[in-house]
């Protein structure tokens, strides 16, 4: 499965929710036993994390991920355009990118 690109906002100091439902084939994929991460940098090959969007599988058999990150955290993150992934991890190890692209931070006015 090739990974699918998505970019999207995130708004400095305010809290950042999304829901994924991953499709296999036209059918939910079962995330049973798989775990999920993703962190965005300011270019693919910069060794400096700039932000991690906690990635949970929230509803394996519906094959649904949540995505997010607290005001706080998205607050602490400099205005800016930043690449992103998302990985699943199977109990075997095996890891699969899911989605990828770019993340645009718009920057925070009320403080």
């Amino acid at each position: 499965m090739a990974a699918g690109t998505y970019n999207f906002t995130i708004e400095q100091g305010a809290t950042f929710t999304r829901l994924l439902t991953l499709k296999e084939n036209d059918s939910v994929m079962n995330l049973t036993g798989y775990s999920a991460a993703s962190q965005f940098r300011s270019t693919h090959d910069s060794n400096t994390v700039v932000g991690t969007i906690t990635a949970s599988v929230t509803n394996a058999s519906a094959g649904q991920i949540t995505l997010s990150m607290t005001a706080g955290a998205t607050g602490a993150i400099e205005e800016g355009i930043y690449v992103y992934d998302v990985e699943i991890t199977a109990s075997s190890g095996a890891v699969t990118r899911i989605l990828q692209g770019k993340v645009t931070l718009t920057p925070q006015v009320t403080r």
